[in-house]
C-alpha cells in the first residue's frame, strides 16, 4: 500500500515466538527481534556494541504457525515488513504509543548458520480455524527436465546446454 513504511531488520529473537489464537480461531505469533549495531573502534582496536533496538513483531494465519514451528530464541533472522504505530492507555491511564513490525517475510540468517527448508502443506488459503485441508496433490518440479529420472536437475552434471537461452 502506498505511503507505508517498509523496513528490513536483521537481529536475534529474544524468545521463542508466542503462538496464540484469536476468539475467531485466527493464529497470530508475536515475538521480539533485538538488533544491535556494532562498530569498530580503531583507537581501542576492538568491536563495540551500540544501543540495541528491540522491535516487537507479529505474523498472522498459516504464516504464524510456520514461524512458531520454525524459529526459536536466539536465532538470527532477517525480517521485512511494515511499521505500525499503535496508541493505547496503560493501567495507570497514561497514553502510550508502540511501534511494531507487521512482518511480510522472515527467515533465518545464513551468515553464521545453515538451514533446511521444507515446503509446508497448503491449508486452502484460509486462516486455519476449522477449514479442512485439501488432499495433497503430487506436483511436478517446474524446473525439472521433462521425463528425467534425476530428482534434482542442478545435481546432474552435463544436463545443461551451452546455447544462449534467448
Amino acid at each position: 500500500m502506498a505511503g507505508e513504511t517498509v523496513i528490513t531488520v536483521v537481529g536475534n529473537l529474544t524468545a521463542d515466538p508466542e503462538l496464540r489464537y484469536t476468539q475467531n480461531g485466527l493464529p497470530v505469533a508475536n515475538f521480539t527481534i533485538a538488533s544491535t549495531p556494532r562498530t569498530f573502534d580503531r583507537q581501542a582496536n576492538e568491536w563495540k556494541d551500540g544501543d540495541p533496538l528491540f522491535l516487537r513483531a507479529s505474523v498472522w494465519r498459516d504464516f504464524a504457525e510456520h514461524v512458531a514451528g520454525s524459529l526459536t530464541k536466539g536465532m538470527r533472522v532477517v525480517a521485512t515488513g511494515r511499521l505500525r504505530q499503535r496508541s493505547y492507555q496503560d493501567r495507570e491511564g497514561q497514553n502510550r504509543t508502540a511501534i511494531e513490525l507487521e512482518v511480510d517475510e522472515i527467515g533465518p540468517s545464513l551468515r553464521y548458520a545453515t538451514a533446511q527448508v521444507t515446503r509446508a502443506a497448503s491449508s486452502g488459503g484460509g486462516g486455519g480455524g476449522g477449514q479442512q485441508a485439501r488432499p495433497q496433490v503430487q506436483q511436478e518440479e517446474p524446473w525439472a527436465t521433462p521425463g528425467s529420472a534425476a530428482p534434482d536437475a542442478w545435481s546432474a552434471p552435463g544436463s545443461y546446454g551451452d546455447d544462449t537461452p534467448f
